[in-house]
């Protein structure tokens, strides 16, 4: 190896279902465990990583709104769900030898530290994994837009987005077996064509701000730490406007 990372500092967001236990709800320890123990692995190479943790597992907000609930109420809930989510990842992470803190939007002193700008980048600064919870703080935002913030907010270079699926898409592969994975594509083609990599809002913010991402399958063993190496992991969002698919 020897080579540097490719990247100093990086935002790492995970969706709830990576938590998830049997029938995609609650929390899985071993699950939470194996995620920490890749965060450690980049870590370990001298990175600072920030996370964002959705909900999804315990709760979405979108969901209950459709049922008939106020949907800020829903919301509200749903920020709750990312808290609880933040602390195991964080008892996961310390129980590897690292140092952390979660970070909430909204206000809950007992478990964890109110979100101010200055105080995160002072965390990273100190070698300190910290995990952003509560979401944005306000409804009708999701956690994809809470990433694109918090990483804009704290100069992250990537954001990385850990799904279940190995980048996106021209189509749904499990539907349409001609869809072709992109190796590059631009946030304006992702947002005209609704590629589902992330909202509208999200995108928008990170075009905005020329922020890229990279969407890759963090439930392959590795690749994490094969993508901070440099290795061609997912498919990179940027506002390059030149498309590359997968030939293969």
């Amino acid at each position: 190896m020897g080579t540097s990372p490719r990247f100093k500092r990086i935002l790492i967001k995970i969706s709830g279902e990576a938590l998830a236990g049997e029938g995609e709800l609650g929390i899985d320890t071993n699950k939470t465990f194996s995620l920490a123990g890749q965060i450690k692995e980049v870590h370990d190479l001298g990175l600072e990583v920030a996370v964002v943790v959705g909900g999804g597992n315990m709760i979405r907000g979108e969901t209950l709104a459709k049922s008939g609930m106020d949907r800020a109420t829903a919301d509200y809930m749903g920020m709750l769900g990312t808290i609880m989510n933040g602390l195991a990842l964080q008892d996961a992470c310390e129980k590897q030898g690292m140092f952390t803190r979660v970070l909430s939007a909204i206000e809950m002193k007992s478990v964890a530290e109110p979100y101010i700008r200055r105080r995160a980048v002072r965390h990273l600064e100190k070698n300190r994994v910290i995990i952003f919870a509560g979401g944005t703080g306000n409804p009708y935002f999701t956690t994809d837009t809470t990433a694109s913030l918090r990483a804009v907010e704290v100069g992250c270079e990537v954001i990385l987005k850990a799904t279940k699926v190995d980048g996106v898409y021209t189509a749904d592969p499990k539907k349409d077996p001609n869809a072709q994975r992109y190796l590059q594509v631009s946030f304006m083609e992702s947002i005209k064509h609704r590629l589902k990599v992330m909202d509208s809002t999200a995108l928008s913010l990170c075009m905005d701000n020329n922020m890229p991402i990279i969407v890759f399958d963090i439930f392959k063993a590795g690749n994490l730490r094969k993508l901070i190496d440099g290795e061609p992991i997912g498919t990179l969002i940027s506002n390059t406007e030149e498309v590359i698919l997968d030939g293969r």
